[in-house]
């Protein structure tokens, strides 16, 4: 049986494998001189048969950083972030570099201490969800002396550049959407806000924009946890128990919006005539429902593409490190659930 090598390998291994020096195994495997493509096959082969790893952080000392991005996102579970780093990993893809992920929980002393950490690799740069920090973390992005890009929302001043959309606007314009249907009765149910920025600001759009004309929210409930179809039915039904004169329910995501809508179909519920209802984040897993929830899209892959793009970008030698701040514009989806021009 065979047992794995105590010394991890060398340059010297590669270079007596390959029969070249190791001056050009440490070319080839750096992508930098000129090597025919004879040798740089040969000394390809004999790292990839050995399993030889070059040391990053070795090869690293004299430019002071490694070719790893830190991305930083507040959750995995949330269905939310896989299509922004499949954005993010399209383009970098073809690249030297490489994401590494953390995970923070929504929670600002996890962001803290995942970014320290993280820091400490001096990667590339950093994407990093939101624009909501502690000062400790603000600090070291600001220090940090790579590209930094927060993701997601641009409602917020960032420390470097932001990709995103406003989450006020869109609130906003979901609510100008309902109310030009003629829904007056208006709940709301989403996650508790201290935690969730991006839905702390959707929340503050949306009852703007229904009071620009004349409405307020008659019911309200917040919760804690993910985003789960039975937390959807268990809160609609409650709602409704206590406020059955309700006619819409706009949800914070379109997970509870889902288990809402399930709920009302079970009930036998006129949608969208005698309630309509609406989430966000347009979640293509749902799009096997027996009706498609009215939703509004949160270009995720775009933002995912858009910042690692300004993190290549930057990395590229004489470029302009001015920061770049992008504003993308979601669009509503009135699926079968959100009356379509009606005249009011």
């Amino acid at each position: 049986m065979n047992t794995p090598n105590k010394r991890p390998l060398t340059l010297r291994d590669v270079s007596e494998a390959s029969g070249v020096s190791e001056m050009t195994v440490s070319r080839v495997l750096r992508k930098r001189g000129d090597v025919s493509d004879a040798t740089r096959k040969r000394v390809l082969a004999a790292a990839k048969e050995l399993g030889y790893v070059p040391n990053q952080i070795a090869g690293s000392l004299a430019s002071q950083r490694v070719n790893l991005v830190a991305v930083m996102i507040p959750s995995l579970s949330n269905m939310v972030f896989p299509e922004v780093l499949t954005g993010i990993n399209q383009v970098f893809e073809d690249t030297p570099l490489q994401p590494v992920v953390g995970v923070t929980n929504y929670m600002p002393e996890k962001e803290e201490q995942v970014l320290y950490e993280m820091l400490s690799w001096r990667p590339s740069g950093v994407i990093m969800a939101g624009l909501e920090h502690t000062d400790a973390t603000r600090a070291m992005m600001r220090n940090a002396g790579i590209p930094v890009v927060e993701i997601m929302d641009t409602d917020g001043r960032p420390v470097d550049s932001m990709v995103g959309i406003s989450h006020r606007r869109a609130g906003m314009e979901m609510a100008k959407a309902i109310q030009k249907q003629g829904y007056e009765h208006i709940g709301f149910m989403g996650t508790k806000m201290p935690l969730d920025h991006r839905a702390r600001k959707r929340f503050e759009g949306f009852t703007e924009g229904l009071a620009k004309a004349g409405i307020e929210i008659e019911e309200r409930d917040f919760y804690s946890g993910g985003s789960a179809l039975a937390k959807g039915r268990e809160m609609t039904q409650a709602m409704l128990d206590r406020n059955p004169d309700l006619d819409f329910l706009y949800y914070s995501n379109d997970m509870i919006g889902a288990g809402g809508l399930l709920h009302l179909l079970d009930q036998g519920i006129d949608i969208p005539g005698q309630i309509g209802l609406a989430g966000f984040n347009d979640v293509e897993l749902l799009q096997g429902l027996p009706r498609k929830l009215a939703t509004m899209d949160a270009c995720r892959l775009e933002i995912g593409r858009a910042a690692a793009q300004i993190i290549l970008d930057r990395n590229a030698e004489d470029t302009d490190d001015a920061p770049i701040h992008k504003t993308l514009t979601p669009t509503i989806s009135y699926g079968d659930t959100l009356r379509r021009d009606r005249r009011v």
